[in-house]
């Protein structure tokens, strides 16, 4: 049966979602977005936690047998989870302190052990690579929308701190939309985030039905008629 890119690709990235359909991994993505350097941080490190479980399962998944295949799944995602970890110890120790208790936490992501076991235990390695992929992206990109949301509201500034996650460098990549802006504190506590992953749920939603309307209003092409056979020679 061949592989459909297409389809694992449109999945991660819009039609299954793990953030916006499945509704998976919410206490992270509702407990670091306050600022786009926090949110884009913990989506790059659910990126390569997805990209290196994936794979791995995949590669083995003819050698683990059912009795204990969550088990291993769990060893395989909490290996790469400790090694992002110590990365993010050495490289950005200030993000790392911020995000604090939710980098251990990646382990017990849903998004991340539904995939192991719902697609890179069932599929090939390049299917499970791509899965891994599309489903890191989908659920980093709404991690980055709810944190540039919350922070433009709650502090009146975007891609502040960005030097925490990519050095000295992108210290003037901050933009301050609003001179002397007073904040907008529940933007920033956790009702904000509730709030503004329902309109980003809503949104979808409202975009889906849209496009399901006129997917219905277009013509349907018409249907041939039965074909007339055309006999040579002659009947006897």
């Amino acid at each position: 049966m061949a592989t459909d890119y297409q389809k694992i690709t449109l999945d991660g990235l819009w039609t299954n979602n793990p953030a916006l359909v499945q509704l998976l991994g919410l206490c992270p993505l509702l407990a670091v977005t306050g600022t786009v350097v926090n949110a884009l941080g913990l989506g790059i490190a659910s990126i390569l936690v997805l990209i290196g479980s994936n794979l791995t399962i995949s590669m083995f998944r003819h050698f683990v047998p059912d009795s204990v295949r969550l088990p291993v799944f769990v060893m395989v995602i909490a290996s790469f989870v400790t090694c992002i970890e110590l990365l993010m110890q050495a490289f950005t120790y200030e993000l790392y302190t911020i995000l604090g208790i939710f980098i251990p936490l990646i382990v017990t992501n849903c998004a991340i052990m539904g995939r192991a076991d719902a697609f890179a235990c069932k599929n090939p390695v390049g299917a499970s690579l791509l899965d891994g992929v599309m489903m890191g992206l989908g659920f980093t990109l709404v991690l980055v929308l709810l944190g540039a949301m919350r922070e433009i509201l709650g502090l009146g500034t975007l891609f502040a701190d960005m030097n925490l996650l990519f050095g000295p460098a992108a210290e003037s990549w901050k933009i301050t939309l609003v001179d002397d802006y007073s904040g907008f504190l529940f933007a920033i506590l956790p009702p904000g985030a509730f709030v503004g992953m329902g309109l980003i749920v809503a949104a979808k939603n409202i975009i889906d039905q849209r496009l399901e309307e006129r997917r219905k209003q277009q013509p349907k092409a018409p249907s041939e008629g039965p074909k007339r056979a055309r006999i040579t020679g002659n009947i006897s």
